[in-house]
C-alpha cells in the first residue's frame, strides 16, 4: 500500500482549477462593474429592485473572491495535523458562498421588496434603471458564456447541465454557472418590475420584482448548500472512475474483494481496497503485485493520490457491482 502523491492532474473527474479561475475572474470583474452601475441607478431612480440587484452583484463579487481564496488555500502542503492536505478548503469556501448568497442576497432582497410593497413609490428617471439593466444583462451574458465555455472542457459528452452541477467534484464552475444564471434571471425580473412600474405608474410592480429576485437567490443558495454539503461530507469517485480502477486491478489478475473511494479534494482521490492473493504467494510477490496495481491505478486515474491496498487470502470472486458500489 502507498500514500505517495501522484503527479498533478487537472483534467480528470471534475476539471482543473485553471479553467475555474478564468471563469471566476470573468464573473468577478463583470459583477464589480455591474454593482457600481446598479447602485448609481438606484440612487437616481429609487427603484428597490435596483438596490436588490446592486446588493446581489456585491454579494456575487465577494463570493468570487471567496472561491479564489479557497482555491489558493487548498494548495497548501499537507501537515502532520492534516496528513491528507487541504483540498477540501475549496468545498468549505463554496459552502460559505451559499450562505452569503442566501443571507446577503436573497433575504435582503425579500426584505426590501416587502418594504416596497408596503409603501410603494413612483419611480423617478426610470430610463436610467432600464439602461443599466440592459448593460448588466450584456455583461452577465459574457460572464455566463465564459463559465459555459470552461465547463464544456470538462463536462462529459451528453451530460446535462443539471447533471454536471450535481456530479461535478470541483465546486467552482457549478457555483459560477448557478450564480450567473441566477443573475440573468434576476435582471429579467428587475427589468420587468421597473418596466411595469414605469408603464403603470404603480411602484408595486417594482416591489414584486424585488421579492422575485430574493426568492430566486434563496432557491439557488439552497441548491448550492445541499450540493456543497455532500462534497464536504465526502463523496466517492464517479461511477466511471470507479470502473477504471476496477479495470486497472483486473488487468493484473487481481481479485477485488471490496473497495472504498473518497474525494479529499476536487483533484485528489483516496482509494482503499481489499484484494485477494493466493495462499501460497510469497510476501515479496504480494508486495510487487500491490506496487504494480498502484501504478496501473494511477496511470488510469491520475487523481488517485492516496492508495491503500490490503491483501487477503483469495476467495470466490465477488460481483463487480458490489465492489464498485459507492460508499464514503
Amino acid at each position: 500500500m502507498s500514500d505517495t502523491p501522484a503527479p498533478e492532474d487537472h483534467g480528470s473527474d471534475g476539471g482543473g482549477h485553471g479553467g475555474s479561475t478564468k471563469a471566476i475572474l470573468a464573473a468577478m470583474l463583470a459583477n464589480i462593474g455591474i454593482a457600481i452601475a446598479k447602485f448609481v441607478a438606484f440612487l437616481v431612480t429609487g427603484a428597490s429592485s435596483m438596490l436588490a440587484e446592486s446588493i446581489h452583484s456585491v454579494a456575487d463579487s465577494g463570493n468570487q473572491v471567496l472561491l479564489l481564496v479557497g482555491g489558493r488555500r487548498a494548495t497548501r502542503a499537507a501537515t502532520p495535523e492534516h496528513p491528507f492536505g487541504f483540498g477540501r478548503d475549496r468545498y468549505i469556501y463554496a459552502f460559505i458562498v451559499a450562505i452569503v448568497l442566501f443571507s446577503v442576497g436573497g433575504l435582503f432582497a425579500i426584505y426590501e421588496g416587502v418594504h416596497k410593497l408596503q409603501d410603494p413609490e413612483e419611480l423617478t428617471s426610470p430610463a436610467w434603471a432600464i439602461g443599466v439593466l440592459v448593460v448588466a444583462i450584456a455583461l452577465e451574458s459574457f460572464s455566463l458564456r465564459t463559465a459555459v465555455k470552461e465547463s464544456n472542457t470538462v463536462r462529459k459528452p451528453g451530460e446535462s447541465w443539471w447533471g454536471f452541477i450535481r456530479h461535478a467534484r470541483a465546486p467552482e464552475l457549478p457555483v459560477v454557472l448557478l450564480e450567473d444564471t441566477g443573475a440573468l434571471v434576476g435582471l429579467a425580473f428587475a427589468l420587468l418590475g421597473v418596466g411595469l412600474s414605469t408603464a403603470t405608474g404603480n411602484g408595486v410592480y417594482d416591489g414584486l420584482g424585488t421579492v422575485a429576485i430574493g426568492v430566486l437567490l434563496v432557491v439557488i443558495a439552497v441548491v448550492l448548500a445541499v450540493e456543497t454539503k455532500s462534497l464536504l461530507l465526502g463523496e466517492s469517485a464517479t461511477p466511471d472512475v470507479r470502473r477504471q480502477i476496477v479495470r486497472a486491478l483486473a488487468a493484473g489478475d487481481i481479485e477485488l474483494i471490496h473497495m472504498r473511494t473518497q474525494h479529499l479534494g476536487p483533484e485528489e482521490l483516496l482509494v482503499a481496497a481489499k484484494i485477494g492473493v493466493r495462499h501460497d504467494e510469497t510476501a515479496g510477490a504480494v508486495a510487487q503485485a500491490i506496487d504494480d496495481a498502484e501504478a496501473r491505478i494511477r496511470a488510469a486515474v491520475p487523481i488517485a493520490r492516496v492508495i491503500y491496498l490490503e491483501p487477503d487470502i483469495r476467495r470466490a470472486p465477488q460481483p463487480v457491482a458490489d465492489a464498485t458500489a459507492p460508499a464514503g
